[in-house]
């Protein structure tokens, strides 16, 4: 599967993310994901950042977390400007909008745009952090994990996420189709309204075709899934070690790399500070150099 308008869907590639069995690449991910959580100096978090484009050029997905850096840009605008027209904590004023009414006195503050700012930095990593994930993970090997806690749920799963592509396939097709009719363009609300019924209704009538399939070919009455055993690979230790070091360089960060917005901006550069940001972008990166045995 590729990307489809914005959707993005994970593709066998030969690198060492996608090697690594499903269970372990999404731990790692979930660890840089409480990494960025936890940790609120801005240093570390811009590392983070690089870091997580550096993983996707490795997992040869960048182009694609490019495109998700600009929807995230889109997202984290606003959260930095709203932020700045309402906080009132901050003491360095840089400029004053007179009287704004219920919102009280439009002084907008620079620890209030360096808060912002960070919360905005936070919101970028987990958005490439999610889409680096459904790009390389294998969902179908995470649903099979799943799959030996509960079948059903599994399979409820499974079906629903191979029924996204085919929805986004379906809405193309019938916009491409609209278009080509009288008063089809861009601004028909009414068209819009059809053509969105015409895929609810297309997904209830697919979804009733699947579950009687399912139904006929007795998977209501299979039983959970036995474990399989495979070996872990230099891979699966790479990436397992990988997110247990994030874990623990996050919770050290968290006391070592203070950094405090209001009322007034607090940012030391420690060097333990300049450390942390190095083994965060050591962490996050050094699996990715093993090459070998990648091989889709």
């Amino acid at each position: 599967m590729s990307t489809s308008r914005g959707l993005f869907f994970y593709r066998r590639l030969a690198s060492p993310l996608h090697a690594t069995r499903a269970g372990i690449g999404a731990l790692w991910a979930l660890a840089v994901s409480l990494a960025a959580l936890v940790l609120d100096h801005p240093l570390a978090l811009v590392a983070l950042l690089l870091a997580t484009l550096g993983a996707a050029a490795g997992a040869g997905v960048g182009h694609e977390l490019r495109h998700a850096l600009r929807t995230a840009l889109i997202i984290v605008v606003p959260i930095v400007l709203v932020n700045v027209l309402v906080s009132r904590h901050g003491l360095t004023v840089f400029a004053r909008l007179g009287d704004l009414g219920p919102f009280g006195q439009g002084d907008l503050t620079l620890e209030a745009l360096v808060y912002g700012a960070v919360v905005g930095l936070k919101v970028t990593i987990l958005i490439l952090v999610a889409t680096l994930a459904s790009l390389a993970v294998d969902p179908d090997e995470l649903l099979r994990i799943v799959r030996r806690l509960s079948f059903r749920s599994a399979l409820t799963m499974t079906v629903a996420v191979r029924m996204i592509p085919l929805l986004a396939a379906d809405s193309q097709r019938l916009a491409e189709a609209r278009r080509t009719r009288p008063r089809g363009g861009p601004g028909d609300a009414g068209g819009r309204i059809s053509l969105l019924a015409a895929i609810l209704g297309g997904a209830l009538d697919r979804a009733t075709d699947v579950a009687a399939t399912l139904e006929l070919r007795g998977f209501a009455t299979a039983r959970r899934a036995p474990r399989a055993a495979h070996p872990w690979s230099r891979h699966d230790i790479a990436f397992g070690a990988a997110a247990l070091a994030l874990l623990a360089l996050a919770s050290a960060g968290a006391a070592v790399a203070s950094f405090s917005a209001y009322p007034l901006v607090r940012m030391p550069l420690a060097s333990t500070t300049l450390l942390l940001c190095l083994g965060l972008a050591a962490a996050v990166l050094l699996p990715f150099c093993d090459r070998r045995g990648i091989e889709p």
